[in-house]
């Protein structure tokens, strides 16, 4: 069967998944930047962007990091979760930033997460409670 190239309709366009996202205090080294979203498109995964709103716009990589590192257990201090309304491990979405150095090696920081109240969008950067046994800057991908 022959088929004309005119009568092939062009694949739809991936739209974001888009989370909005409030935060109080902000994050490490903006405290002005309040307000943001969590977005990805499906065929990034595992990796999500996190845009934060303030005087200017920040995008940083983010992703979950039971992706990689799947023993990754985050404990949070108590009034870090009652600052978001975490009450159940179920109710927090834990999204760590990445980094990509100029030789494009990859790191995730498992020290400070994004910690984010899955029902409210209420967030909160925190240094979790069992820090001592992660790094702030675990390799994900390395130079080959």
């Amino acid at each position: 069967m022959k088929i004309q190239a005119e009568t092939l309709a062009p694949p739809p366009e991936q739209k974001p998944v888009k989370f909005e996202i409030e935060l109080p205090a902000g994050i490490i080294g903006f405290p002005e930047h309040k307000r943001g979203e969590i977005f990805h498109l499906p065929d990034q995964l595992p990796f999500q962007w996190l845009r934060l709103n303030g005087p200017t716009l920040l995008h940083f990589v983010v992703i979950e990091a039971t992706s990689f590192v799947p023993d990754y257990t985050p404990e949070l201090y108590d009034e870090d979760a009652a600052t978001i309304g975490i009450r159940q491990a179920d109710d927090a979405l834990v999204l760590n930033i990445v980094t990509v150095a100029d030789d494009q090696s990859a790191t995730a920081n498992l020290v400070g997460p994004v910690i984010i109240n899955r029902h409210t969008g209420t967030a909160r950067q925190v240094v979790i409670a069992n820090h001592s046994q992660y790094e702030a800057r675990h390799p994900l991908v390395t130079p080959s």
